[in-house]
């Protein structure tokens, strides 16, 4: 049995719906909770998305919500991702290129989706990585804007690059792969344990408080309704988790990623040489070829597999955090949202990091739980979302599931309902105010910097509904990302240039058929692009290559698609809304 401090970590999001009528009288219920789960580095590799990595929590959450498959990041980095989907503004918007910048001081004092919330009476915190805390004035996560506390960090993330992974003389290095003993790290622990343990806390205070909430007094504590930011981590690189997460995934059953190879007709300025993982001192230890490598075939089993464990790991965490809402009396009043901030490359196009416009890079995990007391509401039927009876949501231990899969052929639970139509991160702000029975977000102009609330996004809530009646709506049929580079080819800080080092924007829509990108000459002074100054572009056909191995930008049969994509990309975000 796996001891208590192994538990992992997810990004959720928890909202509850505001405008439900209670049965008699049409009063509304209270307001509904929101519980906000962020993961670092996430892609969907998950059991409810068909992948073999066992993650029996989140696929618990996801047979009882609506799964997003085809939900994408507009930067993937981590500061730039959380400031545009927070902000509900994109990169361009926000003026957040790189992992130092903050949006107040240089794109506009734009409110926050947490932010919002708190305006609206309630109780905001942050729990773990929400905001990219590094980039906000003296660490702060945006406090006391968006929350109604100072942000909780665990303890443990300062050793983060902590030398604690041992090598087979017992000699301790910052390696990439680094599972370990939590018990005989710096502070005894691990960070997304203390996250989700903070989080349970929370979560039984707030519970033990209920009966105090007519305070005046109390309003500055944690109560209801409540919206926690709860963010993990895992598995954003090291790979450091506890050890026994490295037994569920045997190095014989990792396979190698489906398309290993470089692309023979990817542009150089569209490579992203995965600096962040060379920094650590195994993978130095390599001498890789900079900048294409390759990276050799054990050792990119060893990184996926690694990458596998730190999910189930986080897993293991997130179920922790549902069960503590199942058992202190919310999970029937909150809507479950899990995100990821972004994708991640486990040597797809010999990539192993982010930095691209890649849809490994881009897309990410989402979905949202509805909870039963949506049924009490005729604007809604959800009959197709499984509720179980009784407990919503309990604690699935990954080691229990992995010897039933080993022993019956066991498989992720399957359920609720699935959307495979194009979303966007910066969605999410308008979604879950509309969720919440909030005053709804307007749309932005086109230029939005002196307007402090405004999304640039789309809610969700008419797709979702839609999704429950059977019904037809309009909905966007494309979405945007970019990624920046300092030259036409890689060097050392390609993947992560600093804002003042910008020299080109790659600017890439997606649309079901197609993904077409142009990097363009961008002035970093001006944060503008320049549409004349064309370095390369990319074409791909997702109907004939769903991996995006083949550029196809010069072939003659495809100019016509170029055309009408580039014009559309110039066109702006604005263009791809729903009519």
């Amino acid at each position: 049995m796996p001891s208590m401090w192994m538990r992992s970590v997810i990004v959720v999001l928890f909202i509850n719906y505001g405008k439900i009528q209670e049965a008699c009288g049409g009063k509304p219920n209270k307001k509904p909770n929101v519980l906000f789960i962020v993961i670092d580095d996430l892609r969907p590799e998950l059991g409810c998305y068909g992948s073999p990595v066992l993650t029996p929590n989140i696929d618990q959450l996801a047979s009882q919500s609506i799964k997003f498959t085809n939900a994408h990041a507009q930067q993937t980095v981590c500061n730039p991702s959380r400031s545009s989907f927070l902000t509900s503004r994109r990169p361009d918007t926000t003026r957040v290129f790189d992992n130092s910048g903050y949006w107040r001081n240089i794109g506009g004092n734009f409110t926050t989706l947490p932010q919002y919330f708190k305006q609206n009476g309630y109780f905001t915190a942050s729990i773990g990585k929400i905001f990219h805390h590094t980039a906000t004035p003296n660490k702060t996560d945006d406090y006391p804007h968006s929350w109604s506390i100072p942000p909780y960090h665990p303890p443990t993330q300062q050793y983060k690059r902590a030398k604690v992974c041992l090598a087979p003389d017992g000699s301790k290095h910052e390696y990439l792969l680094c599972p370990v003993d939590p018990s005989q790290q710096p502070g005894g622990s691990l960070p997304d344990i203390q996250t989700a343990d903070y989080t349970v806390s929370m979560m039984h205070n707030i519970s033990s408080r209920r009966q105090h909430q007519s305070s005046e007094a109390n309003k500055h504590l944690p109560h209801e309704p409540f919206f926690l930011g709860v963010g993990f981590h895992k598995p954003h690189i090291p790979y450091k988790f506890p050890k026994e997460f490295l037994t569920l995934y045997p190095l014989k059953d990792v396979s190698i990623a489906p398309n290993p190879n470089l692309p023979s007709s990817l542009p150089e300025v569209a490579f992203e040489p995965y600096t962040s993982l060379r920094e650590r001192e195994d993978i130095a230890a390599l001498n890789l070829s900079f900048p294409y490598g390759p990276v050799p075939l054990h050792y990119h089993k060893l990184i996926r597999q690694h990458y596998y464990a730190a999910t189930s790991y986080v897993d293991f965490q997130v179920g922790k955090v549902l069960q503590s809402l199942e058992d202190n009396g919310f999970a029937d009043n909150t809507i479950i949202v899990l995100v990821g901030d972004h994708g991640w490359q486990l040597g797809e196009h010999s990539e192993f990091a982010k930095f691209s416009n890649y849809a490994t890079a881009t897309r990410v995990p989402l979905m949202v739980y509805i909870p039963s007391s949506f049924s009490q509401d005729q604007q809604w039927n959800i009959d197709g979302l499984k509720h179980f009876r009784g407990r919503k949501f309990g604690f699935q231990n990954v080691f229990t599931k992995w010897a039933d899969k080993n022993s019956h052929g066991h498989s992720s639970t399957v359920g609720g309902l699935v959307s495979d139509v194009l979303v966007e991160l910066v969605d999410l702000f308008p979604t879950l105010t509309d969720l919440a029975g909030l005053h709804s977000v307007k749309g932005c102009p086109v230029d939005s910097h002196d307007v402090q609330l405004c999304t640039e996004g789309f809610s969700q809530v008419p797709l979702m509904k839609s999704l429950t009646d059977g019904s037809k709506i309009n909905w966007k049929n494309c979405t945007f990302s970019q990624y920046p580079r300092p030259s036409d080819v890689p060097q050392q800080n390609t993947d992560t240039p600093k804002t003042k080092d910008i020299k080109i924007m790659g600017y890439a829509i997606r649309t079901v058929k197609f993904r077409y990108t142009e990097w363009i000459g961008f002035s970093p002074s001006t944060f503008k692009g320049n549409w004349s100054d064309v370095h390369a572009r990319e074409l791909y056909d997702h109907q004939m290559d769903a991996y995006e191995d083949f550029n196809v930008v010069e072939q003659p049969q495809y100019r016509q698609v170029v055309n009408e994509l580039s014009k559309a990309l110039r066109g702006g975000w604005k263009r791809c809304l729903p009519s």
